[in-house]
C-alpha cells in the first residue's frame, strides 16, 4: 500500500492509450494520480478487503494512514466496488467512527461521497458453470476439509478445538488441512499435526489446482472458523465440488449460502459447531443428499454467469470516462 503507486506510476508509463485503470484498494490511488499525468482515464477499484475492518494480528497495533488511504483512494475513483454486501456494509457502518476520530476538520462529507458511487459484485470464481454431479463419498471415516489460509484471522485455534471435543466423543473422521501458509508453520496447526496424525491424509497446501479440486470433491464437510471474511470463495469452491458447509452466522457467509441451508449449515457459536458438526459426522446419510442441491446453486458464481455484470462496470466506467472529457 505504501509503494505500490510509486512502481506502477514509474512503469506504466503513458497513460493516454488506455480506457481506463483498474485497481484494488491495496493501492493508493490518491497517490497514482498526483505522479501521472493531469490526464488520465477513469478509475474503478475493487475492494476485496479493507483497512478500516480488518481485524488485528495479536499484539499489532492499527496503522490509521491505511485506513486514511482507502478513503482517498476511493475519493479519488470514479467507481468503487465491494465484493459483498456485507463488505460494504460494514464498511459505510465503521466508516463515521473513523473519520470521527479526527481532532478538527473532520472530513465527514467523505461518506457520502464514496456511497455515491459504491456498489457490490460479487467476484467470479474459476469453476464451469454446467451441472455438476458429486463425486461418491469415500467409504470409511468422512473427511472433514479445511481450505483456508493458515492465518489467524481464520481462526484455526477454533476449527481444532471443535475437532478435539468431537474426537473425544468417540467419533470416526478424517482431516485434509489445505491452504496457503505465508509464514512460519502455525502452532495450532503444528498442535494438530501431532493430535489428529492418524487422521490427517492431506497436510498442506496442494501441489496443483487438479490436487485441490481432488480433495474438495472427496470432503464430505468444509468448516470455517473465520473471523474475517468479506466473501468467502474458498467456501464456494468446496460446495460447488460436492462438500457440505458448516459455517459461523456472521460475515459475509450468510449472504453466499442460501437462506433455506442457514438453519442446518451455520452455528451460533462454539458449542453450537461441536453439536452440528458431531451430528454431521455421526449422521452422513441424513445430509448427503443435500450435496448435489448446493454444488448446483453455487454455479451462480461461476465466471460465465457474472461476467455480464463485469462487462457493465466496465462500459460504466468508460461512461465516466466520456463525460469527464465533455466537461473540460
Amino acid at each position: 500500500m505504501r509503494g505500490a503507486a510509486l512502481h506502477f506510476a514509474q512503469t506504466i508509463g503513458d497513460l493516454a492509450p488506455f480506457d481506463g485503470i483498474i485497481t484494488t484498494g491495496l493501492m493508493s490511488l490518491a497517490d497514482f494520480t498526483a505522479l501521472c499525468d493531469e490526464c488520465h482515464p477513469p478509475m474503478m477499484v475493487y475492494f476485496h478487503e479493507n483497512q478500516l475492518t480488518y481485524p488485528l494480528a495479536p499484539g499489532e497495533q492499527m496503522d490509521l494512514q491505511f485506513g486514511f488511504t482507502d478513503i482517498t483512494t476511493a475519493l479519488c475513483a470514479d467507481r468503487v466496488l465491494f465484493n459483498s454486501q456485507f463488505h460494504f456494509d460494514q464498511f459505510f457502518s465503521i466508516l463515521p467512527r473513523f473519520i470521527g476520530q479526527m481532532p478538527e476538520f473532520k472530513p465527514l462529507w467523505a461518506v457520502d461521497a464514496i456511497r455515491n458511487k459504491a456498489r457490490v459484485l460479487h467476484p467470479g470464481c474459476r469453476f464451469d458453470s454446467v451441472s455438476l454431479e458429486p463425486a461418491p463419498l469415500h467409504p470409511g471415516p468422512p473427511l472433514v476439509v479445511w481450505n483456508h489460509r493458515w492465518e489467524f484471522d481464520k481462526n484455526p485455534k477454533a476449527f481444532f478445538d471443535a475437532l478435539d471435543r468431537v474426537d473425544r466423543m468417540g467419533i470416526e473422521f478424517r482431516l485434509a488441512l489445505l491452504g496457503e501458509n505465508y509464514q512460519a508453520e502455525p502452532k495450532a496447526f503444528v498442535k494438530a499435526k501431532s493430535r489428529f496424525g492418524d487422521k490427517i491424509v492431506q497436510y498442506g497446501y496442494a501441489p496443483s489446482k487438479e490436487a485441490y479440486v481432488g480433495w474438495l470433491r472427496k470432503g464430505f464437510v468444509a468448516v470455517s472458523t473465520a473471523i474475517q471474511e468479506n466473501f468467502g470463495i474458498a467456501m464456494v469452491e468446496a460446495m460447488r465440488q460436492g462438500c457440505l458447509p458448516l459455517l459461523p452466522h456472521r460475515l459475509s457467509y450468510p449472504e453466499i449460502l442460501p437462506k433455506e441451508f442457514h438453519g442446518a449449515f451455520m452455528y451460533r457459536d462454539d458449542d453450537d459447531l461441536v453439536v452440528k458438526l458431531a451430528d454431521m459426522l455421526r449422521y452422513p446419510e441424513r445430509y448427503t443428499l443435500h450435496r448435489p442441491v448446493l454444488a448446483d446453486m453455487m454455479a451462480r458464481h461461476a465466471w460465465s454467469y457474472v461476467i455480464d455484470r463485469y462487462d457493465r462496470e466496465l462500459e460504466l466506467l468508460t461512461e465516466a470516462g466520456g463525460r469527464r472529457t465533455d466537461a473540460r
